[in-house]
């Protein structure tokens, strides 16, 4: 009796390190990939408008980063390091985007208080642009996970981070924007 016990829990113990795991793990697209070009209904700054990756993309590199929901402790840590930096992204000429299922209502208001009017946010509540970007969580695909990608002015992928810690995130996209602009003349 006892062996089965400690064999359950074996078994127990490493299902879940294995579902632990595939929260983090994920198919995201990779540098190198072109990036699927999107529109989005956005607010900055309590101002809905909609959003083309396009257009950002003839200004300079884009950071798009998904984010579980708004309002939530972890995203609304991540969504203030983004505000915090954007002065610093714009130094290189990239801006920054951040996307989640919500909807735009809840987004507007998510655009005022935690993205402190800096940057904007756009709604997917259908996960269109999620599954675009192969950034839905493993157990709730509608769902984002954390997930930043910096994209270049010619669409490609040029760096992709996925940690469902908010830690990292900015640092590390941050230091993408500013290598590739050493390696390229700003307009």
């Amino acid at each position: 009796m006892k062996k089965k016990f400690i064999s359950a829990a074996l078994v127990a113990a490493v299902s879940v390190g294995f579902a632990m795991h595939s929260l983090t793990a994920s198919a995201t697209l990779k540098p190198g990939d072109v990036a699927p070009a999107f529109t989005a209904q956005a607010s900055l700054g309590g101002k809905t408008y909609t959003y083309s990756l396009a257009d950002e993309l003839k200004k300079g590199p884009v950071v798009v980063y998904f984010y579980p929901a708004a309002f939530t402790k972890g995203c609304t840590i991540e969504a203030h390091e983004f505000a915090e930096a954007v002065d610093e992204y714009k130094k290189y000429g990239a801006t920054v985007i951040g996307v989640s299922h919500d909807n735009i209502d809840t987004l507007t208001k998510f655009s005022v208080s935690e993205c402190r009017s800096k940057f904007p946010v756009a709604a997917d509540a259908d996960s269109k642009v999620i599954g675009e970007y192969d950034a839905g969580l493993p157990m709730h695909a509608s769902m984002a996970n954390r997930v930043s990608y910096v994209i270049a002015p010619d669409g490609k992928i040029i760096y992709e981070y996925t940690s469902l810690s908010p830690e990292k995130h900015v640092e590390n996209t941050l230091k993408a924007v500013k290598d590739w602009a050493a390696t390229h003349k700003q307009p």
